[in-house]
């Protein structure tokens, strides 16, 4: 879950600015370029297309903002359990509900015990979450809700803080800094483990459907035409895909 801002990075190595006749290039930066040259010694050079600028340090930091599960990327700050619970009625709470319940079809953020494991289950905070780094990247970056990164470093902190007391993961005299951060341990940390699908469901897999001794009759139960998606025959051999 952390791979998407490193992806945000990369992105952010290359800026476009038009720049007179040269339109339709583009400039990639050469610290990128020397890195990918030591990948692929033997590689042609890159094509360098006349237009854009490196980016510049201010431009990289306004991408550069993910959390990973050790803290790395965490802002100073600090913000309590008592002072978050007023920035969340403020600024949360109409769509997460006074206690991270969930308004309407907004999600909920607490609660949920016993779900997981059932048909409908609630992947809340303190329930699912593994890595406390999650809540204050997603909430960095994305939150409130229509007015993102509107929250200053303290009022972060302060959300989150309460956020894990809503899910019993802290107490209500805890403060939430970049030092103990270090002693969250979310619940379900334990929970995940890698795909293994390519082993685990290995003996399912078969190039091509069954169509004879199958363990089940095979049967036709629709036609694309009775949808009216398949178009009439005389527009499909004139290549027309709708009558």
């Amino acid at each position: 879950m952390q791979r998407l801002p490193c992806a945000l990075m990369l992105l952010a190595a290359v800026v476009l600015v038009p720049t007179g006749s040269n339109m339709g290039q583009v400039s990639v930066a050469p610290d990128y370029l020397a890195a990918r040259a030591q990948d692929k010694p033997n590689a042609a050079p890159a094509r360098r297309f006349g237009i854009g600028r490196e980016a510049r340090p201010e431009e990289i930091a306004g991408w550069d903002i993910d959390i990973r599960p050790d803290g790395e990327g965490l802002p100073p700050g600090k913000g309590a359990v008592k002072d978050g619970e007023a920035l969340f009625t403020q600024r949360c709470a109409g769509c997460h509900g006074e206690f991270g319940e969930g308004v309407g079809r907004w999600p909920a953020l607490s609660g949920g015990a016993g779900t997981l494991t059932g048909d409908r289950p609630v992947k809340t905070i303190g329930l699912y979450w593994p890595y406390a780094s999650t809540v204050l990247d997603y909430v960095r970056r994305a939150q409130p809700f229509g007015n993102p990164q509107s929250l200053n470093n303290d009022e972060l902190y302060a959300v989150v803080a309460f956020l894990l007391f809503l899910n019993d993961i802290v107490d209500q005299d805890f403060e939430l800094t970049k030092e103990s951060f270090r002693n969250i341990r979310m619940p379900n940390a334990q929970g995940f483990y890698d795909d293994d699908r390519e082993t685990a469901e290995q003996a399912f897999w078969n190039p091509g459907p069954c169509m004879t001794n199958c363990k089940a009759d095979v049967k036709i139960t629709g036609r694309a035409r009775a949808l009216d998606a398949t178009p009439p025959a005389d527009n499909r051999q004139r290549g027309i895909d709708q009558p």
